[in-house]
C-alpha cells in the first residue's frame, strides 16, 4: 500500500499538488522523521479525539510536539478525549494501522490544526502506510486546512 485511496481521491478532487517521499518502514511520527531525514517539526501528525456527544475530531500538530487536550478543551469549550485505538482502525480502513493521514477532509472529520503548522513553508503528511510521506507546500497545506479550526494546543515533548 502507498497512498490511502480516500486521501488520493481528496487530493485529486481538490487539485492539491504533492510529492511522494518514500522512506524505510517506521512506526511513529518521530521514527518517520528519522527514517526520512526530515525534521519532525515539518511533519504533521494526526491525533484522534471524541467529545462527550461522540463527535470525532482530528487534531493536527507537529510530530515533535504532544497534544495538550486540556488546552484544546479550554479553547473550544469542549470535553475531548482520545479515541480508543480499536475504534480508529474502523475509521481508516484503507490505511495501515497507525498510519493516519492528517487530512480530516478526506475522511469527513472535523479538524483542528495547531498554529505552528500554519507558518511552515512546506509540510509532510502521512500517506496511509508506514513508508511514504507526502510533501505539500504552504499554499497546498493551507488549502487542506481551510475548513479547520486553528489554535495553539501543542506543547513540548519531554524525552
Amino acid at each position: 500500500m502507498t497512498i490511502s485511496t480516500r486521501l488520493n481521491e481528496y487530493l485529486d478532487k481538490n487539485n492539491i499538488a504533492y510529492k511522494t517521499v518514500p522512506h524505510f518502514h517506521s512506526t511513529g511520527s518521530i521514527s518517520t522523521a528519522l527514517a526520512s531525514s526530515i525534521h519532525p517539526k515539518n511533519i504533521a501528525k494526526a491525533v484522534l479525539l471524541v467529545d462527550h456527544d461522540g463527535h470525532k475530531v482530528m487534531a493536527v500538530l507537529p510530530a515533535d510536539k504532544k497534544i495538550c487536550i486540556s488546552t484544546l478543551n479550554e479553547k473550544f469549550n469542549a470535553s475531548y478525549q482520545l479515541i480508543k485505538e480499536k475504534d480508529i482502525y474502523n475509521l481508516f480502513a484503507d490505511c495501515d494501522e497507525g498510519a493516519i493521514p492528517p487530512v480530516g477532509g478526506a475522511f469527513n472529520m472535523t479538524v483542528v490544526c495547531d498554529d505552528l503548522l500554519d507558518t511552515l513553508d512546506g509540510v509532510y503528511i502521512e500517506a496511509g502506510d508506514h513508508q511514504t510521506l507526502l510533501q505539500v507546500d504552504h499554499e497546498a497545506f493551507k488549502s487542506i486546512m481551510a475548513n479547520a479550526k486553528h489554535a495553539r494546543f501543542s506543547e513540548e515533548m519531554l524525552h
